[in-house]
């Protein structure tokens, strides 16, 4: 009975011990962007709007991928399809839903309205 609770207990604080480190998820701007390109680090620029359901679709399997220790340096940067027009143009992005990955300062791949988990994870390994 008593190793029961302490194994209960034990699995009542695994929640605050979390992952070691998962992907870094921030707003877009250009500073932040040039200094991960400069310390080439693997990036994300994920293009989004809160009315895409095909956005919606993408943040879960996004994020998922961030927890793995792989992508445990991966910076994602989101860029607002609604507000942020200038750097849409700087990214030739036309469409929400846009995902475009960099390894430094060179950009490896996009992809545009993709779901499929397996497929937005053969982007994000582009940026190793």
């Amino acid at each position: 009975m008593l190793l029961r609770r302490s194994l209960l207990a034990l699995l009542a604080l695994a929640p605050l011990a979390g992952p070691a480190r998962a992907a870094e998820m921030a707003p877009y701007s250009a500073d932040a962007f040039a200094a991960a390109q400069k310390a080439g680090k693997p990036i994300l620029v994920e293009v989004s709007a809160p009315w895409c359901p095909i956005c919606k679709t993408q943040k879960p399997i996004l994020a998922e991928l961030g927890r793995q220790a792989r992508f445990k340096d991966l910076v994602v940067f989101d860029v607002d399809f609604d507000s942020q027009k200038d750097v849409l143009r700087r990214f030739n992005a036309r469409m929400q839903s846009t995902l475009i990955a960099f390894k430094g300062e060179t950009e490896t791949g996009r992809s545009v309205g993709e779901t499929q988990p397996e497929w937005i994870e053969g982007l994000v390994e582009k940026t190793l």
